[in-house]
C-alpha cells in the first residue's frame, strides 16, 4: 500500500483517537470532577480511586485509544514529511502540542498524583488527614487536567482542519 493511501488513513485514525482523548479529558473537566467535588473528603478520594482504578487496570480500549493517539499522530507526521508540503507545519504543530501539552503533563503530573492517591487508605485516615490529602491532590490535578484538555481540543481542531484541507 502506498504512502498516499496510508497517510489519510493514519491521519483519520489519529484525529479520531486524539478527539476521543480530548472528549475524555473534557468529560472530567465538566462532569466527573465537578460531580465528585460535591462529596466529602473521604468519599471524594475513594470515588477517584475507583474511577482511576479502571484506567490503572489497563482497560484495553482506553489503552488502545490513548497509546494509539500518539502512535498514529507520530506516524502521520512522519508520513506527511514527503506529502503535505504547505500543510506539514499544521501537522507538526498539532503533534508537538499534543505530546508536550497532553501526554507530557499526563505522565509527569497527573499519573504520579493518581498513583499517590491510590496508596491512601481512607479507612485509616482521620478527617484532618483526609482534608490535607484532598487539598494536596485536587487543585493541582484539576488545573493540569484543564491544561491537558485545552491542548487536546486544540490538537483535535488542527487535525480536523488538516483533514478538511487534504
Amino acid at each position: 500500500m502506498s504512502t498516499e493511501i496510508i497517510l489519510p488513513i493514519s491521519l483519520t485514525i489519529a484525529t479520531l483517537f486524539c478527539s476521543l482523548v480530548a472528549g475524555f479529558l473534557f468529560a472530567f473537566v465538566l462532569v466527573v470532577m465537578p460531580g465528585i467535588q460535591r462529596l466529602n473528603d473521604g468519599e471524594f478520594i475513594r470515588a477517584f480511586q475507583v474511577i482511576d482504578g479502571i484506567i490503572q487496570n489497563n482497560q484495553p480500549i482506553f489503552v488502545f485509544v490513548w497509546v494509539g493517539s500518539v502512535i498514529f499522530l507520530i506516524t502521520s507526521a512522519i508520513l506527511g514529511i514527503g506529502q503535505l508540503n504547505e500543510f506539514l507545519p499544521l501537522l507538526i504543530a498539532g503533534t508537538i502540542i499534543y505530546i508536550f501539552g497532553v501526554q507530557l503533563p499526563t505522565f509527569t503530573i497527573n499519573v504520579p498524583l493518581n498513583n499517590k492517591l491510590q496508596t491512601w487508605d481512607v479507612m485509616d485516615m482521620n478527617e484532618s488527614t483526609l482534608k490535607a490529602a484532598r487539598l494536596n491532590f485536587e487543585y493541582r490535578w484539576n488545573r493540569w487536567n484543564v491544561i491537558r484538555t485545552f491542548f487536546a481540543c486544540l490538537t483535535s481542531t488542527l487535525l480536523i482542519i488538516l483533514l478538511l484541507e487534504i
